[in-house]
């Protein structure tokens, strides 16, 4: 039985990122998985419960049947409740708790995929309770592994593996919003040309055009004269993308030339993830 080649590149992020978080894990002691996170409310251990509930979602296991406390201050939606019952479910439990069931889980996800034998365009139900194609929530859940392997490093001073295989899908699926960033939420005036030039381990330059009708493209062309350059590094683009920090919390790593007003109405709109 063989994987369909457009499903390989994500399974191969996922379990780069997975096995990861697991050596990143196993060494901790009971106190270091209360560590806080940038994700509010989030420790390391609601992080890792997290993984562990969508994966074991994806493997088609029945959700918990919890009723979540009220005092929960940043749970404010109902995709933020439906995210945090895979993870008060594991609040109490045990650093040995975690590890067995992270180990049991990675290992009967990882024999799903090796034996995925569905095509890219089969329809499924995404842990985020929507239909999409295999193909895409294969990407969804190589990004959010990946995501969350660096919120892990950041929270236990351990960085590394940004330029790992799950960092280049991130990438990926992070240009495909970027012109509805600028075009759509951040609503760019017509024939703007926003640059962004972004550096370090992963490094590209990537040019949004809004046109006449205010839609957005984006592709790798240079511009002469762009409305707006944003240089930064790639870490803090992620961090930005990802809503795990304020765009004034980082304005000194991040470079704008051109029309400062507009740059900020994009950073103030860049987080596209819950």
């Amino acid at each position: 039985m063989t994987v369909h080649p457009s499903l390989q590149s994500s399974i191969d992020a996922w379990t780069h990122s997975i096995e990861a978080i697991a050596e990143l894990v196993t060494p901790l002691v009971e106190g270091e998985w209360s560590r806080a996170t940038d994700l509010p409310g989030w420790s390391v251990r609601d992080v890792v419960s997290h993984i562990i509930g969508l994966e074991c979602e994806m493997l088609g296991d029945p959700r918990p049947i919890h009723t979540l406390p009220r005092d929960l201050y940043h749970v404010r939606t109902e995709s933020a409740r439906r995210m945090e019952v895979q993870v008060d479910v594991r609040r109490h439990h045990t650093a040995p708790e975690m590890l067995s069931e992270l180990e049991y889980t990675v290992i009967r996800r990882s024999r799903q995929l090796r034996n995925e034998s569905r095509q890219p365009d089969a329809v499924v139900r995404s842990p985020l309770d929507e239909d999409r194609t295999l193909e895409f929530v294969l990407q969804q859940r190589a990004f959010d592994v990946w995501v969350h392997e660096q919120d892990l490093r950041r929270a236990l001073g351990k960085p590394g593996n940004l330029d790992s295989p799950g960092a280049y899908v991130t990438r990926d699926l992070l240009l495909k919003v970027l012109p509805g960033v600028v075009a759509k939420r951040a609503q760019a005036p017509a024939d703007s040309v926003v640059v962004f030039d972004v550096s370090g381990p992963v490094e590209f330059m990537r040019t949004v055009r809004v046109d006449a009708e205010g839609n957005g493209t984006i592709n790798g062309s240079v511009s002469l004269g762009p409305t707006v350059t944003l240089s930064l590094d790639w870490d803090t683009f992620v961090r930005l993308a990802c809503g795990r920090v304020r765009p004034a919390a980082v304005a000194d790593q991040v470079k704008i030339d051109g029309d400062r007003e507009l740059a900020e109405t994009i950073l103030n709109h860049f987080a596209v993830t819950p």
